[in-house]
């Protein structure tokens, strides 16, 4: 017997029947013998709609009262669900974020947890129960306020309580049937991958892979959680994210003892691009945009500084950051424009970022050659460039993204003849 933490998307419980289908899944682990927590997202696109109805109200919504609505789609969730376990013959509890005894920061919208106190669920597996919690949301400790802790949330949450309660793995089920090398929706012919380290991972979610909420894996990787990435509507194996690949990926007979090359190419349409254009190139300039940035609560991404026309004592510095964030951070810069000293700001939301990630080309000479060659024989011009060991990054016209993305893929050898199957959802 073992504890399971089992997540399931908005598309896998978008309607009655998808519950139901979601409900026997969960009472077949029960009957395996295993206590069951399971962390449940808003039905379909409950989130988008409920953010739909405030945008007809005001473009400027008090953030306690939008974390306050968005919060009520996972307890629609949670409530039903628990609903159609009992109706099949298990006893289910359902609970809140803050009931489950996650707490977080006071910051609305993007909270952070700070700690796990998950005592009534531990009660109520021990009693026999399966304990349903509401994913995304918590409570502030400071300010006794409901929380949510943005898109993608529910997956932390599924983390947290798998660390918190020792559970034995956290399955995060969705609608396609592991990791795949691309977006299976753009790139049909992606190839599902059976076991990825927690490092390539965690370079894939920042780079725009959808699959895998990038704070879950920063969480799993630190309290050593392995999370199984499958799919809801079917009983294949999916993909392991393993937090130690040197003790946990096992290598079978026949297979080459070293990694390969490339993991998957990500990529991401929900980035804007600003520049900041005629700072005055004296130290301490990139610390007064970065601090005015860091204090409207914004997250940025990739950062490209130009060299300083001669003689001019300019220069430009552009970055990127999520494209919801750039009003509040154009309107901080604009504010503290007389104080830094840079003539104008620039920016554009019609920007993609794509990203090629593999552990194994930090080691393996050409790769930025085939990457860059690919994207110039598919027409794509590149607008800003980010390297790390393991990542190339680069940002483009966001109508040639879907292109450059089949072209990468294509190019490093990553097409499967078999169509990856995408069960459900409208990648909303």
């Amino acid at each position: 017997m073992g504890l399971i933490v089992q997540k399931f998307g908005g598309s896998s419980v978008s309607d009655a029947e998808g519950i139901k289908r979601v409900a026997r899944r969960i009472i077949d682990t029960k009957n395996q013998g295993h206590d069951v927590v399971v962390v449940v997202s808003a039905m379909g696109d409950t989130t988008d709609d409920l953010l739909d109805l405030a945008g007809q109200l005001t473009d400027d919504a008090p953030a306690r009262e939008m974390d306050m609505l968005l919060s009520a789609g996972e307890r629609i969730s949670m409530s039903l669900l628990a609903m159609a376990i009992n109706k099949f013959g298990e006893r289910a509890a359902s609970f809140t974020g803050s009931q489950a005894g996650l707490i977080t920061d006071s910051t609305h919208g993007k909270a952070r947890i700070m700690e796990v106190s998950p005592q009534r669920v531990r009660r109520a597996i021990d009693r026999g129960f399966i304990a349903i919690v509401a994913g995304f949301q918590g409570m502030s400790k400071e300010s006794q306020n409901i929380t949510t802790m943005g898109r993608g949330g529910s997956d932390t949450t599924a983390v947290a309580l798998a660390a918190a309660l020792g559970a034995d793995v956290c399955e995060i089920y969705t609608d396609v049937d592991g990791v795949y090398t691309a977006d299976p929706r753009v790139v049909p012919s992606a190839t599902k991958i059976d076991e990825i380290s927690s490092e390539e991972m965690l370079e894939m979610a920042a780079s725009g892979s959808k699959i895998l909420h990038l704070r879950c894996v920063e969480y799993a990787r630190r309290f050593g959680v392995p999370l199984h990435v499958r799919s809801s509507f079917s009983q294949h194996e999916g993909t392991w994210v393993l937090p130690d690949p040197n003790d946990k990926i096992k290598i079978q007979e026949g297979e080459p003892l070293e990694q390969p090359i490339i993991s998957g190419v990500a990529h991401d349409h929900s980035e804007a691009k600003v520049t900041v254009i005629g700072v005055p190139d004296i130290p301490g300039k990139a610390a007064q945009i970065f601090g005015v940035i860091a204090a409207a609560q914004a997250n940025i991404d990739m950062i490209v500084q130009n060299i300083s026309t001669h003689g001019s004592g300019k220069t430009d510095i552009s970055f990127t950051l999520p494209m919801t964030e750039t009003k509040h951070v154009l309107e901080a810069l604009e504010t503290a424009r007389a104080e830094i000293g840079f003539e104008e700001i620039e920016h554009n939301d019609e920007v993609g970022k794509l990203s090629l990630i593999g552990a194994g080309m930090r080691s393996n000479p050409g790769v930025s050659f085939t990457f860059f060659e690919a994207l110039h024989q598919a027409g794509v011009n590149v607008d800003m460039i980010s390297t790390s060991e393991i990542r190339i990054s680069v940002v483009t016209d966001a109508d040639k993204l879907n292109d450059a993305v089949r072209a990468i893929h294509t190019a490093f050898d990553l097409d499967t003849e078999v169509e990856a199957t995408v069960y459900g959802g409208t990648g909303r």
